[in-house]
């Protein structure tokens, strides 16, 4: 029996939601997984986030893609002017989460897992990516910023030219509610700032939400 194919939104550091989630969803070593990045940044636990992923990896298939925010934080890297960038943009509640406020106490381990996030995944019906895309070209000749930053506020993209169903994150939505537009779905639901984290099973539609405290909605 074929597995499912599930994607989960943004999670922001919101570990306790992550870990409800994946007990209401049981992933089986049959099914892919399809994190849509932002692990990292708002909620309290971004380094409870990276482990659950890393772990997850011996369960099923775990596709994770890269956000900005994971972005961010591999650049901060390379100097002090991406480091503050970083954390104008929440990085410092990531690196409180490892005690020190410091990128040397972010094990191996984790910076190992963000390197390999891809930026997009591709299936027979879906593609999937962290933030948006242009209709009229082939994922792999996106642009980056495009994938990584664009908000469907400043740009709501007609259908791909794959003829395959988007699945994006990145772009919060207020109400808690999948944006849902038949051929694009969003399932940033806005965990972190008091809304849920959000799967869905893009096969059988099945959709599981679950808040920051780790209650499953409905």
């Amino acid at each position: 029996m074929p597995g499912r194919t599930i994607a989960i939104g943004d999670i922001h550091g919101c570990s306790i939601a992550f870990a409800a989630l994946l007990k209401a969803i049981e992933p089986s070593p049959e099914d892919t997984i399809v994190t849509l990045g932002d692990y990292v940044d708002g909620g309290i636990d971004s380094r409870g986030v990276l482990d659950e992923l890393i772990t997850l990896q011996n369960r099923c298939r775990l596709v994770a893609l890269l956000g900005n925010h994971e972005e961010m934080m591999l650049q901060a890297r390379r100097g002090e002017e991406e480091l503050e960038f970083w954390f104008q943009c929440g990085g410092n509640s990531t690196l409180a989460s490892y005690d020190e406020e410091k990128l040397d106490a972010v094990p191996q381990a984790h910076w190992k897992f963000l390197e390999r996030c891809r930026l997009f995944y591709e299936t027979s019906s879906h593609i999937f990516l962290h933030a948006n895309y242009r209709p009229n070209k082939p994922l792999a000749n996106q642009d980056r910023h495009d994938l990584l930053w664009l908000s469907l506020r400043d740009f709501l993209p007609g259908p791909h030219i794959s003829g395959k169903i988007a699945v994006v994150g990145h772009t919060p939505q207020l109400d808690g509610e999948i944006l849902d537009i038949g051929h694009l779905n969003c399932i940033d639901t806005n965990c972190w700032q008091g809304g849920w984290l959000t799967a869905l099973d893009v096969g059988s539609g099945q959709v599981w939400q679950v808040n920051e405290r780790g209650e499953l909605r409905g």
